[in-house]
This record gives structure tokens, sequence and C-alpha cells, in this order.
């Protein structure tokens, strides 16, 4: 009963003290978001259920954050794509030029990337439900997934009719040819200078600002083919430099499928060390042991962190707790923390048998 009395105690105040951090530091966290630090229900903080001799806590996200993804310049860039890719597509047909196809596919691939920005962005600002608890934030990141897994079909396809122009090759027009792709490398870099201020504001941008400069080397090899069929008369350079623009495509579609699933999986975000905080939180005053250290991605620059903190002999539990998030943002970044405090275990566990009628025999070693 005194050790329940204990951590029941301890649970209270942490959990008084984690309302507190949130109260504070409610307000200071600028246009990215505002969180609110782990804080309990109806004002009771953190309280153990006596599951395995620990408490549980319970946090809210609270989101206000509004999200910065230029519509503007994603709608001016989409627009620009697709009219290009409509052109690109008729002097590929008439040129007889894979690269140019292939170029235009990749293209497509950037608009529909544009496309499904401006839509997971609308959808990524409503706010939270209570079926929603975290609103609609991964909407970008699903739809970034899918663009990935678009590139690499994208991919596939060329190498395939690359394959088969090697196999067969086909007269092209070269000075068609190489006066559209001096055109799409100008599209191209004039898309990137529209999306360059904003490509880290969220996954999608950034997605579709590295599909757009692979899609500008695109057009330098479609360059370089035209070239090599005006100068050399070697039209086997159109599907070789067009398996040069399916492996680029490859590539960002694995850069976006790598970044989207880890969110999706709940990995850790790639920038931030798991023992290097455990080793912080450790070193934190008042914390004997940390377990149950999870650290995952809500969303694209929505890092959280949730961790069970074992409290030293005579500790706080609100000074811990506040002492723990402070290092915590400061050192890493993190302002989305829940800390559930712990009691520290009795000093000692002593076993009795008894007889029969009840009464202490001796101690049990």
């Amino acid at each position: 009963m005194a050790a329940a009395a204990e951590r029941t105690g301890a649970d209270q105040k942490a959990g008084r003290g984690a309302s507190a951090r949130a109260s504070a530091r409610s307000s200071g966290h600028g246009h990215r978001r505002h969180g609110h630090g782990a804080h309990g229900h109806g004002g009771h903080g953190a309280h153990g259920h006596g599951h395995h001799g620990h408490g549980h806590g319970h946090a809210h996200a609270h989101d206000h954050d509004h999200s910065t993804t230029p519509r503007r310049a994603l709608g001016t860039a989409l627009a620009i794509t697709l009219a290009f890719m409509v052109v690109e597509v008729g002097v590929g047909v008439y040129a007889n030029s894979l690269a140019l196809i292939a170029d235009a596919g990749h293209m497509l691939a950037d608009a529909g990337a544009l496309a499904l920005a401006l839509v997971a962005s609308r959808f990524a600002e409503r706010p939270r439900t209570q079926r929603t608890t975290y609103g609609l934030r991964r909407a970008e990141v699903l739809a970034a997934f899918v663009n990935g897994m678009a590139l690499a079909g994208v991919a596939v396809l060329i190498v395939k009719e690359a394959v088969e122009r090697w196999l067969e090759p086909v007269v092209v027009v070269g000075t068609p040819m190489l006066l559209t792709a001096a055109a799409g490398l100008v599209v191209n870099l004039g898309v990137a200078l529209l999306l360059l201020r904003s490509q880290k504001s969220s996954i999608n941008v950034r997605a579709a600002f590295a599909h757009v400069l692979s899609d500008a080397l695109g057009s330098c090899a479609a360059i370089l083919a035209g070239l090599a069929v005006v100068f050399f008369g070697w039209y086997r350079a159109d599907p070789v430099l067009s398996i040069a623009i399916a492996l680029l495509v490859a590539y960002s579609g694995y850069r976006v499928l790598r970044e989207t699933s880890g969110i999706l999986l709940e990995s850790a975000p790639p920038h931030l060390d798991v023992g290097a905080i455990e080793r912080t939180i450790l070193d934190c005053k008042g914390v004997a042991e940390v377990h149950d250290l999870h650290v995952w991605r809500i969303s694209d620059r929505f890092d959280t962190l949730t961790a069970h903190v074992v409290l030293e002999r005579g500790s706080h539990g609100t000074d811990v707790c506040r002492a723990v998030a402070e290092r915590l943002e400061r050192d890493y970044g993190l302002d989305h923390v829940t800390i559930q405090p712990e009691a520290p275990p009795p000093d000692e566990l002593v076993r009795v048998r008894r007889s029969r009628d009840g009464a202490p025999l001796s101690r049990a070693g």
C-alpha cells in the first residue's frame, strides 16, 4: 500500500507538472506548429493503472499548424508542365524520338506529383476531429508515396521501350527533337525556380522539385541524343539516353518511396539519433532510468516522442518532466513530447514465510 501511495503521488505531481509545462510552452512555437507536450485528461495528469507496475500517461496533440504549401507556385508549375508535355509528345511522335516521349512521360509524372500536392495540401489543412486526432497531416505523405510508385512504373516502361528501340533502331528526325529538348530544359529550369523557395515546406513539393531537376537532366540527355543524330547519324543514341532518363526517374522514385515509407511505417526520423536522445534523457537531473522510448513522424517536419522515465528518489515529477522536455526541445527541436514519469521502486522487498495460522516464521531470502 505504501508503494502504491508513493507511485500515485508521484504520478499526480508529474501530471500537474506536465500540464504546467504545456501551458508555459503553448505559445512558443512560431508559425510552424503549437505543441502542448504531455498532459493528462481532465486535469488529473498522468495516472497509474497498475499495469506492470508503472503508470500510463495520455497526451493530446493540439495542432494549430497552418500549411505553408505554396498553392500558387504549384498551380503555375502544373499548368506550365502540362502545356509543355503536350508539345513534347506531339514533337516526339513526329520526330520518332523516344527520348522526347520518355521525357514527356517523366513530365506527366511531375504533373501528377504537382496535382497530388495541390489536392493533398488542402486535405492536410483540415482541422483535427475526434476521429482524426492529428487531422489529415499524412495526406501529403500518402500522395507522395503514390507518386513514387508511379515513377517506378514509368521507369520500367521507358526501359522496355528503349530495349525494343535498341534491337530495332528507328530513324529519328534530329533537328525537331533537338529544339524541343532545348525548350524543355528552359521550361524545367523555370518550374524548378518556381518551387525552389518552397521545396522545404512539404514532402510533395520537395518530391516535385527533385523530379523537375531530374527532368531537366532528361532534357539534357535528349539534347545530346539530338546532337548525336544531327552530326553523327547515330540513331541508337536515343534509346541509350532514354535508359539514362529511366535511371533518373527510378532514382527519384526510390528517394520518394524511402522517405514516405519511413513516415508511414513510423520509423524514427533519419536526422535523429535515438540512442543519443536516450542518453540525453538519462543525463537529465532526477532521471534514474528511461524505457519505452518511441520517436516517429506524424508527417513531414512533425516529429513526436514518448518515453517513460523512472524518477530518482527525492526527485519531483514536475521538475523532471519540465527539464526533460526543455532539453529535448533545445537539443533536438522536439516540441511534441509526452513524458510518463514513474515512481522509483521500494528500497527493499521482503518475502515472509508464514505458518498455517498466519503467524510469520522467518524471512525468505
